[in-house]
C-alpha cells in the first residue's frame, strides 16, 4: 500500500483512543476545560457510569459564540499561541484536542454564554458532522454534553467496562479534580442521583471530605519554600499505611501527575518509617515556575519532566523527611513506646508515669509460664502443637511436677526427649514485647520475627492449596457462622459483580463467598478455611482491590504470587499478641517444615542466629 493522508475524520478518532480511554478519561478533560474558564461551580452529571451521557455543567468565562465552532476543531485552543507560551504553559488545557477527539467518538452538545451576551449559543456534533450554531436558553458559563460515547466506534465501546466499573473511575477523576481546587464547589450525580457535594472550603476541609475522617485525623500538614519551590499539604503518618498506592494524589502547578522522580523522593522520605511492602498516603501539592517543568510529555498530561530534576527530588524528600521526623508525625502511644524502649536514654531518667526505682509494665509481658491453652495455633498451624510426631507424651503435661505450669513443663520434656539437632531452631524460651521469639538451640540463641516467620508459613500453605496440592486447584472455604456485611465503594462493588458474572470463578478458587446486598453493600459469607481468624472485611477489601487492579485471570496467573502474600499477611500472628511456649515451639517447628522459611515473602528475615561465641564477645568472657 502507498503512503496517503488520512481522513481528518479517522485521524480525530485516532487521537480520540490516546485522549478519550474511557469515559473518566473525557471527564477529567472537561473538567479541566471548566477549571481553565475560572469556573468557581461545577456540576457533574453522568448516566450509565458515563458512557450513555457525562454532562458537565459550569459557570466560567464561557464560549464567544464566533468560537463555538472552533471548539470542535482539532488543534484550536485559545490557551496558547506559540512555543514560548508552550515552555510556560499555565494552564491544565493547552494541546486543543481533547474536545475534537471527544465530539469524534460521540453526540456532543456545547451550550454556552459569555456574561456580556444577551443569550446563549448552542452547537452540536454527531460524530463528525457539525450543525450550525444556534441561539439558546443559559445563565452565564457553559454545559457540555457528550452522549452515547463511542456510538460510532463500536470495536472501542466493547473494550468498556461494566457500569459500576465506568462509574468508579469517573468517580476518582472526580474526585482527583476536587482535591486540587478546594476554592471551587463541585456536585457529582449519577443516575439521577446526587452523591457528592462539596462546598468552597478550606484544604484541609475538602481533603477529609474526599478521602474520610480516618485520613484526616492521621495527617501531618507540610508547607516548605526554598528557591522558587514550595511543596504543601498533608502526608498520612506512618502508622496510617495502605496496602496499595491509592490513596496518592500529586499536583504539580495544580495539576495531577504520576511521576516516578516524585514518588521514588517520598518513599525515600518514609523508608525509615514505614515498612517496604506498606505504601504511604498523601496530597501533596508542588509549585515551581512553569518554565521549570514540562507538562507536554504524554497524552493523558499525567507525566512530567523537570528541567532539574535531582533538585525537585532532594527538596521533597528533605522536606518530608524532616516533617516525618517531627513529634507530630507519630501516635502518643508510639511515642510513649519508643521512649520506653530506647536502649541509649539516660540511665538516671524516670518515665513520668513511674516512681523512682519502679519498672515499667512491659517487663511483666515476657511469658516464661503462660498458661493460656494452646487452641490458637491449634487453629492457625492445624494440629501440629498436639503432635505426636514432634512432640512428647502430652499426659507428661498434665503432671504439676515442681509446681511448674504445664508449658514450662512442656519444654523441659522436649528437651528431655529430643536431640537439640533434631530441631535446628531449637526450643522456645521466651517471647519480647510481642514480637520476637527467643529460642535456644545447639549453636545458641535464635531470635524469631513471628509475624514474619508466620506469614511465610501461610503464604506457603496458600500456594500448596492453589496450586492443587491434593488435586483441588481452590483455597478450601469456611463458612461464616454469620454473614459479615459492610460498607463498599462502587469499585469493589463492580468487582465482586464482574467477579460473579465471570467464568473462572476467582472469588471461588481464593476460598470466598462475597455476595451483594446493596448498590452499596457486600456481605463476606465465607473466608479461606486456613485465614478464618482474619479479618474478614479488611481480608476481602484488599482481595477485591487486587483482583480489581490487575484483573481475576491475571491475579490468579502472573501477579498471583502478591495476591496471595496479601492474604497470608492479614492471616499472620500480630505483634503484641501473648504466645505461650506451646504456641512458640509449634511457631519452630512449622517453620522448619516449611520451604524458604529464612524469609517472609517481602523478603525480610524471619529468624536470625547468635552463636555462643558472639554472645561471649558481648559480655567480655574469657578476657
Amino acid at each position: 500500500m502507498r503512503i496517503q493522508l488520512l481522513p481528518d475524520q479517522l485521524i480525530s478518532q485516532i487521537a480520540a483512543g490516546e485522549v478519550v480511554e474511557r469515559p473518566a478519561s473525557a471527564l477529567k478533560e472537561l473538567l479541566e476545560n471548566s477549571l481553565d474558564a475560572g469556573s468557581t461551580d461545577i456540576q457533574v452529571s453522568l448516566v450509565q457510569g458515563g458512557v450513555k451521557q457525562l454532562r458537565v455543567a459550569d459557570n466560567g468565562g464561557g464560549i464567544a459564540q464566533d468560537d463555538l465552532a472552533m471548539a470542535l476543531t482539532r488543534h484550536a485552543t485559545s490557551k496558547i499561541a506559540s512555543l514560548e507560551d508552550l515552555e510556560s504553559v499555565a494552564s491544565l488545557g493547552f494541546r486543543g484536542e481533547a474536545l475534537a477527539s471527544i465530539a469524534s467518538v460521540s453526540r456532543t452538545l456545547i451550550n454556552s454564554r459569555l456574561a456580556e451576551s444577551k443569550h446563549a449559543w448552542r452547537i452540536t456534533s454527531d460524530g463528525s458532522d457539525i450543525s450550525a450554531i444556534e441561539p439558546a436558553a443559559l445563565d452565564a458559563g457553559t454545559v457540555i454534553e457528550v452522549n452515547d460515547l463511542y456510538f460510532n466506534t463500536p470495536a472501542r465501546r466493547k473494550f468498556l467496562k461494566t457500569e459500576g466499573t465506568e462509574f468508579g473511575h469517573c468517580e476518582a477523576a472526580f474526585n482527583r479534580v476536587a482535591l486540587s481546587r478546594p476554592d471551587v464547589a463541585f456536585m457529582l450525580q449519577h443516575n439521577g442521583r446526587a452523591l457528592s457535594r462539596y462546598a468552597i472550603s478550606e484544604p484541609s476541609k475538602r481533603f477529609g471530605e474526599v478521602l474520610g475522617a480516618d485520613f484526616a485525623a492521621e495527617t501531618i500538614s507540610v508547607d516548605e519554600s526554598a528557591a522558587g519551590l514550595r511543596l504543601w499539604g498533608v502526608a498520612a503518618k506512618p502508622t496510617f499505611n495502605r496496602h496499595k498506592s491509592d490513596t496518592q494524589y500529586v499536583y504539580v502547578n495544580g495539576r495531577f501527575v504520576r511521576d516516578k522522580l516524585i514518588s521514588h523522593a517520598i518513599r525515600q522520605a518514609y523508608q525509615d518509617v514505614l515498612h517496604h511492602d506498606r505504601h504511604p498516603a498523601y496530597v501533596l501539592f508542588i509549585e515551581l515556575d512553569p518554565n521549570l517543568v514540562d507538562v507536554n510529555v504524554h497524552p493523558s498530561k499525567t507525566e512530567v519532566r523537570f528541567r532539574d530534576g535531582q533538585a525537585i527530588h532532594r527538596f521533597i524528600f528533605h522536606t518530608l523527611h524532616k516533617a516525618l521526623a517531627s513529634p507530630t508525625g507519630v501516635s502518643n502511644a508510639t511515642t510513649a513506646n519508643q521512649a520506653a524502649f530506647n536502649p541509649f536514654a539516660s540511665q538516671n531518667s524516670v518515665r513520668p508515669e513511674l516512681g523512682q526505682g519502679q519498672y515499667p509494665k512491659y517487663q511483666a509481658q515476657i511469658n516464661l509460664s503462660a498458661t493460656e491453652p494452646n487452641h490458637f495455633y491449634q487453629t492457625l498451624f492445624g494440629n501440629s502443637a498436639n503432635s505426636s510426631q514432634n512432640y512428647p507424651n502430652n499426659a507428661a503435661l498434665r503432671a504439676n511436677r515442681d509446681g511448674l505450669a504445664d508449658d514450662a513443663i512442656f519444654a523441659n520434656n522436649l528437651h528431655e526427649n529430643h536431640a537439640e539437632n533434631d530441631f535446628p531452631l531449637g526450643f522456645a524460651v521466651a517471647q519480647i514485647h510481642g514480637v520476637y521469639v527467643l529460642a535456644q538451640n545447639s549453636l545458641g540463641l535464635v531470635v524469631i520475627d513471628m509475624h514474619a516467620a508466620h506469614e511465610r508459613i501461610m503464604y506457603e500453605q496458600l500456594k500448596n492449596a492453589l496450586d492443587g496440592e491434593h488435586g483441588s486447584k481452590t483455597v478450601a472455604m469456611q463458612p461464616l457462622l454469620i454473614p459479615v456485611s459492610f460498607t463498599a465503594d462502587r469499585l469493589e462493588v463492580a468487582t465482586v459483580q464482574e467477579a460473579l458474572a465471570s467464568d473462572n470463578a476467582s472469588l471461588q478458587q481464593l476460598g470466598f463467598d462475597i455476595a451483594i446486598l446493596s448498590p452499596s453493600t457486600l456481605a463476606v459469607r465465607a473466608v479461606p478455611t486456613m485465614l478464618q481468624n482474619a479479618d474478614a472485611v479488611l481480608l476481602a477489601r484488599d482481595v477485591l482491590r487486587d483482583l480489581r487492579e490487575y484483573g481475576a485471570s491475571r491475579a490468579l496467573t502472573e501477579r498471583r504470587n502478591e495476591l496471595l502474600g496479601t492474604m497470608a499477611c492479614h492471616a499472620a500472628v500480630r505483634a503484641n499478641r501473648s504466645l505461650t511456649i506451646t504456641e512458640m515451639n509449634a511457631l519452630l517447628r512449622d517453620m522448619e517444615a516449611t520451604e524458604r522459611s529464612g524469609q517472609c515473602n517481602h523478603g525480610r528475615p524471619t529468624w536470625f542466629q547468635v552463636s555462643l561465641g558472639d554472645l561471649d564477645k558481648m559480655f567480655m568472657r574469657g578476657k
